[in-house]
């Protein structure tokens, strides 16, 4: 399919999804010389098929506040693709969630998932609800209406969702109670869930520690590493806050982290001690940086209205960790000036397309998210694993098979980008190298 008749179907069939089309035009730039090796597959129609969701679930969600009130949300679940196993995505609870987002989310899945050799599907979900300012009963009230649509739709078998943005452990713990009270079962069909009833070590920190692990494959192939290199990372979440802990355990310096009050600076690098007191903030007490910033008196506070400074700071290294489309083509020409040496992606699409497009054409090694943040999902098929046999592997040798996967997926995209022409191309040796493993499995499953 050209670009132009995609263009059409995107707008006829997905109209005003501006995230989805982003994502989906992106994959499809790289693939003219896939379908040249593999013609059949443009007679089979398969990345037609795979823009299409396989099923898209929209439903109501009604729950009582503290007050009550009685409040009405909207709940989604996208199952994207099931050609490698069930379907398998986040759920993300923020008012910003709808359609477009989730369906970005849950088509760059797709690729991802294919990366980890995982048999893994793809899905996403979630909903217009705000976590933020809720009490725990308005949260576990929420929740458990949530699942009780939810539950008609997944299973250990069929759809394996797992937490995203607004959707911690305790979230996660409050789905899944009420999942094995109304299915009267106790299966693994979620994952993300506490350790004490069938969630596996490094879940929390996988999407961080791998984010750092594919970084430093990046910089071994260029007889580098990570020692002493100064690093910013947006976001102060979970995927930022255990890639900031792995950096500083690997002897980098993380000298920004944000959120949205604003940026802190911290010249030397944060210590371990200031990042362990940074993540009780955010996790425990709920609060801003610019709170935690007002009894550290050696880090440096920058208002959200200063927020772009921070791409002008001479450092080594850029890892996107908060949202899609938060870094432009400006940032990267400051990133340019500035000396970056190495961009990777702990959000899903942080760059604009005018982004993505000065960073490939710079000197600065860049991995996207489908490849770079693959970690989350990767120890999420683990903790499946784990599920089905009924057995616990120990921290250590969790963090070794992350460590391998992100190893694997890191050589196969540059493998794959090199066979297709794409020297050094991160982005397209992951979406080529997702899409071959799909498209095979689509082949062979016929079309029915």
């Amino acid at each position: 399919m050209n670009k132009t008749k995609l263009i059409e179907q995107l707008q006829h069939r997905h109209s005003y999804e501006v995230e989805f089309h982003q994502a989906v035009l992106e994959v499809h730039e790289h693939l003219a010389n896939v379908y040249d090796r593999f013609p059949e597959y443009e007679k089979l129609r398969i990345f037609e098929r795979l823009i299409e969701p396989e099923r898209t679930i929209s439903f109501r969600v009604e729950w009582m506040d503290d007050n009550g009130d009685i409040q009405i949300n909207r709940g989604y679940r996208v199952q994207m693709n099931s050609a490698l196993g069930p379907y398998k995505g986040g759920l993300r609870f923020s008012p910003t969630v709808n359609l477009s987002i989730l369906k970005f989310l849950a088509f760059e899945q797709i690729f991802k998932n294919a990366l980890t050799g995982i048999p893994l599907g793809a899905g996403k979900g979630g909903a217009n609800f705000d976590p933020k300012g809720k009490s725990d009963r308005e949260i576990m009230t929420f929740c458990q209406n949530f699942s009780l649509e939810l539950q008609r739709h997944v299973g250990h078998f069929t759809d394996v969702p797992a937490g995203d943005i607004g959707v911690g452990t305790r979230e996660i713990g409050y789905m899944f109670g009420a999942y094995k009270k109304i299915q009267n079962q106790f299966t693994g069909w979620i994952t993300g869930k506490g350790t004490d009833f069938g969630g596996s070590l490094i879940r929390s920190e996988a999407t961080g520690y791998g984010l750092v692990y594919f970084a430093e494959e990046m910089l071994k192939s260029r007889k580098e590493s990570l020692k002493n290199k100064k690093c910013i990372i947006t976001g102060a979440g979970n995927v930022a806050q255990f890639a900031a802990q792995k950096l500083i355990e690997l002897d980098a310096k993380v000298v920004v982290m944000s959120d949205s009050s604003g940026n802190i600076y911290a010249e030397n690098g944060l210590t371990k001690e200031q990042l362990k007191k940074l993540m009780h903030f955010k996790n425990d007490l709920r609060k801003s940086l610019a709170d935690y910033t007002k009894d550290e008196e050696s880090l440096t506070f920058f208002p959200i209205d200063r927020e772009a400074e921070k791409w002008e700071y001479k450092v080594d290294c850029i890892f996107p960790c908060a949202t899609q489309n938060e870094v432009n083509e400006d940032a990267i020409n400051k990133m340019k000036k500035a000396g970056v040496m190495l961009l990777a992606e702990g959000a899903n699409m942080p760059l604009t397309d005018e982004a993505q497009a000065a960073i490939l054409s710079s000197e600065i090694l860049y991995a996207p998210g489908k490849a770079s943040n693959a970690g989350g999902v990767a120890v999420s098929g683990i903790e499946m694993s784990q599920n089905r046999i009924g057995q616990y592997w120990t921290a250590e040798e969790v963090d070794r098979r992350l460590k391998n996967i992100m190893k694997e997926i890191h050589n196969n995209c540059l493998s794959v980008a090199k066979e297709y022409g794409f020297k050094d191309n991160y982005t397209a040796g992951a979406n080529i190298g997702g899409f071959l493993k799909v498209a095979s499995a689509m082949k062979q499953q016929g079309v029915i």
